[in-house]
C-alpha cells in the first residue's frame, strides 16, 4: 500500500458518505470544540450536537463552566452517557483551561491529555479539528482502516502510527473525520463491508 491509493480510497470512502454534522465540528470556539469532543465519548453525534448546543448557550466559555455547579451541569447534559463523569470532567477542564491557558485549549498532544476528561483519542480529534495535525483512532477508523488494509494492528496507538507512517502530514486531518462520516452513514455491517470491499480494489 502506498499513500496514492490510500488517497484514491479516501476520496471513494468520502463519496460513498453523507454529510452529517459531526459532534467535533461547527462551534464557536476551540474551547466549544474540545468540551464537545469529551461529552461525545460513547455517545451519538446527534445528540452530543443537541446537548452541546443546550450547554454552550448558558456557558460559552471557560470562566463561566469553571464556576458552574455540577449539579447544574448534570441537568443539561443528562441525556450523555456516563454525564455524572463528563460534568466532573469539563468543569476541571475548564478551570486548568482558565487558569493555566488563559481559556484556549493548547495546540500541542501531551499537554492536552493531561487535561481532565481528555485522552489520546479525543485530543487528536481536536487538534485535526482547529488545524494542527492528529489523527483520531476510534472503532470506526480502527475497523475501516482494517479492512481496507492501511494497518494490521487492533490497538489504536499502533494503527495511529501505521495511520502516519502511510499518510504525509498534511493530510492527517481528513482521516478521522472522512472515516467517522463512512462509518455513521452505514451503519449495516454486511453494507458496510461490501462497499469497502469494492473500494479496497481501487489502485
Amino acid at each position: 500500500m502506498d499513500e496514492e491509493i490510500a488517497l484514491r480510497q479516501l476520496e471513494e470512502l468520502k463519496k460513498c458518505s453523507g454529510n452529517m454534522r459531526l459532534a467535533a465540528e461547527k462551534w464557536d470556539s476551540e474551547f466549544q470544540t474540545l468540551i464537545s469532543i469529551i461529552l461525545s465519548a460513547r455517545t451519538l453525534d446527534e445528540t452530543t450536537i443537541k446537548v452541546g448546543t443546550k450547554l454552550f448557550e448558558e456557558y460559552p466559555d471557560t470562566k463561566s463552566l469553571a464556576k458552574a455547579d455540577i449539579e447544574d451541569i448534570k441537568q443539561i447534559i443528562n441525556s450523555i452517557n456516563f454525564f455524572e463523569n463528563k460534568s466532573k470532567y469539563i468543569i476541571e477542564c475548564s478551570k486548568i483551561l482558565e487558569k493555566e491557558y488563559n481559556g484556549n485549549p493548547p495546540h500541542d498532544l501531551d499537554k492536552l491529555i493531561q487535561l481532565s476528561g481528555v485522552g489520546r483519542k479525543t485530543a487528536n480529534v481536536f487538534l485535526s479539528e482547529v488545524g494542527s495535525s492528529g489523527i483520531g483512532v476510534d472503532t470506526h477508523v480502527q475497523y475501516i482502516s482494517q479492512r481496507l488494509g492501511w494497518t494490521k494492528n487492533s490497538k489504536p496507538e499502533k494503527i495511529e502510527d501505521d495511520l502516519k507512517m502511510l499518510f504525509s502530514k498534511e493530510n492527517w486531518n481528513k482521516i478521522n473525520s472522512s472515516l467517522v462520516r463512512f462509518g455513521k452513514t452505514h451503519t449495516n455491517r454486511s453494507v458496510k463491508d461490501k462497499i469497502l470491499e469494492k473500494i479496497k480494489e481501487v489502485k
